[in-house]
């Protein structure tokens, strides 16, 4: 047996231990951030000559902030904590944003200066909470002139102001900045971890069409073979036609089997993969452009066309920083045709391949759509996108299937 390299599998575990700690490590680095924001607070409510009442009361409240501000931040730590209260808010967040105000601004007016840490994390939620950037950063920008306005209010001179203004700035950004972090490492891995799913579907899939095309094709033959030598054998030779009958009864049975098998794998659905892939291309930061027709399609056909679909989005993945890409159907003169298109294409030698027919995944389709009389064309247009397209006669058209929203 050959030895293992030593460096193969601790490499291997470090990849994957790091990718799976990543968002937790980001998270971490997070709580330890706001964590420290909320001592600050602590230490301008400690030093400002409050009562033990008032100041229990003002420590409260700023319990209260610092929660709001870790469900706005983790977006997914509310449902786990008040399952109830998250399905009755659903979308909107922006409440948990104007309860933050609140305790931000009404406060002011008991606490004073104790209260100026304050400011700077409603900015960075702010920009969290309301996603669209005209809307976050003018909010960010009244957060900013209120608090200064404030502060003047309550005779602080310009040198003073000036140091809170970029303090609020700073604290705005932090917070944004890292809850946005947080955020986009979680979308990184559970990305990682579909696409990881989806290529053991693709090699499912593969594996049952060369079952189903090799295997298959071979037991076929046994079969034919074994009833020919049936036929042929003398009635005298009770034995040898004994044998040639259990053979052909295990093959017809192998033959069965493998049908079944590869029929499990082989039964796909266009509409039910493109769904699929339209939420995998937003986490991804693409942007897609579905028209894709609701009519029903034979199983066949239907089955190829989600195959074609599925290589090309593989492709697409693999080999181009794709950041637009287009996904259509139609139908004309009794076929149907499917385009799939992206830009951001970067190896030309594996388009130029792709064109020639020279990649297996390529080849397979085409043998797939050339099997039911169809056609298969892929190669870069003259806008430098890479096209798929393919166009094959409709087959018997079973019942409607579920549309693929736009």
């Amino acid at each position: 047996m050959e030895p293992m390299e030593p460096n193969d599998l601790p490499a291997d575990e470090a990849e994957a231990t790091a990718a799976h700690l990543a968002p937790r490590i980001a998270a971490g680095i997070t709580t330890v951030v706001l964590l420290a924001f909320g001592f600050v607070a602590v230490t301008y409510l400690t030093a400002a000559p409050h009562s033990a009442a008032r100041l229990a009361v003002a420590l409260g409240l700023l319990g209260l902030v610092l929660a709001l501000q870790f469900f706005i931040s983790f977006p997914r730590l509310l449902p786990r904590v008040a399952p109830g209260l998250a399905s009755r808010l659903g979308r909107h967040r922006w409440f948990l944003l104007l309860l933050q105000a609140l305790l931000t601004y009404v406060p002011f007016l008991q606490f004073g200066l104790a209260w100026l840490p304050l400011p700077g994390l409603l900015a960075g939620s702010a920009l969290l909470v309301l996603r669209d950037a005209r809307q976050g950063w003018t909010a960010f920008g009244l957060v900013v002139l209120s608090t200064d306005l404030l502060q003047f209010g309550i005779g602080l001179g310009w040198r003073n102001v000036s140091y809170t203004t970029v303090s609020t700035i700073l604290t705005g950004l932090v917070v944004f900045g890292l809850s946005r972090l947080t955020d986009l490492v979680s979308e990184v891995h559970r990305s990682r971890a579909e696409l990881a799913q989806f290529a053991v579907t693709q090699e499912r899939l593969r594996f049952a069409r060369d079952l189903h095309d090799l295997l298959g094709y071979s037991l076929s033959t046994i079969t034919l073979k074994c009833e020919l030598a049936y036929r042929l054998t003398p009635v005298t030779a009770d034995q040898t036609r004994q044998e040639i009958s259990e053979v052909l009864d295990i093959s017809r049975q192998a033959l069965a089997d493998v049908r079944a098998v590869a029929h499990g794998y082989r039964e796909m659905s266009l509409c039910a993969e493109v769904r699929a892939a339209q939420a995998m291309l937003s986490t991804l930061g693409v942007q897609a452009k579905v028209d894709v027709a609701s009519d029903s399609l034979s199983t066949e056909v239907d089955t190829v066309l989600a195959t074609v679909f599925r290589e090309g989005l593989t492709n697409i993945l693999r080999h181009s920083e794709v950041r637009r890409c287009e996904i259509e159907t139609g139908r004309r003169a009794g076929a149907v045709w499917f385009r799939l298109a992206n830009d951001g294409v970067v190896r030309t030698g594996s388009v130029q391949g792709a064109r020639q027919g020279g990649g297996s995944g390529i080849k397979n389709l085409t043998f797939r759509v050339e099997r039911l009389g169809g056609r298969l064309t892929a190669g870069v247009d003259h806008n430098g996108w890479f096209e798929l397209r393919l166009e094959m006669p409709l087959g018997e058209v079973p019942a409607p299937r579920t549309p693929v929203p736009s």
